[in-house]
């Protein structure tokens, strides 16, 4: 399987709600000692859990080119996209969810538009990383700014939930 954590390069980007797929990669336990290199147009890592090797990606193109990042690694590896999960924000899901989705529809994220558009299809799995919607304001400056104070509290929580959700799925593979 190919896991693919979604965010922008750079410091400006660092903790803002774009970013949550890189930082739920820099959390996970199983992770911590992988050894990041430069492939793929993004940090490539090859790790075990429960026995099995997956490939872990976190494209260092801008998350509206992210396809790129991930066409070249399934080509690479002749993964299906059924065989990729992509970790990412989601506008769309309330603040502290946390959930699987296989498949469907895209719900206007520029990151999964791209990767549908460069892999030819929409069959991949997402781990969804709920941030909200804004009240107010242009949903792109609120999914580049940074969480709130509050939020930050609550930010190992939600990253946990994510590994958990994860392992589940990679463990059953």
């Amino acid at each position: 399987m190919l896991v693919v954590f979604l965010g922008n390069p750079g410091s400006q980007y660092k903790k803002t709600r774009h970013n949550a797929g890189f930082m739920l990669a820099d959390e996970i336990e199983f992770l911590k000692n992988a050894v990041w290199n430069e492939k793929f147009s993004g940090q490539y890592a090859k790790a075990e859990v429960s026995g099995v090797s997956h490939h872990f990606l976190k494209p260092m193109t801008f998350m509206n080119v992210s396809g790129k990042s991930v066409a070249a690694a399934i080509a690479f590896f002749k993964i299906k996209p059924v065989e990729v999960l992509v970790v990412h924000d989601d506008i769309e899901t309330e603040f502290e969810t946390v959930s699987i989705k296989k498949g469907g529809g895209l719900a206007g994220h520029n990151g999964l538009k791209s990767i549908a558009n460069l892999i030819g299809s929409n069959d991949f799995s997402r781990l969804r990383i709920g941030v909200g919607r804004p009240s107010k304001g242009d949903v792109s400056s609120f999914v580049l700014g940074k969480f709130t104070t509050e939020e930050e509290i609550v930010l190992p929580l939600i990253f946990k939930k994510g590994e958990e959700l994860l392992k589940e799925v990679l463990f059953s593979l």
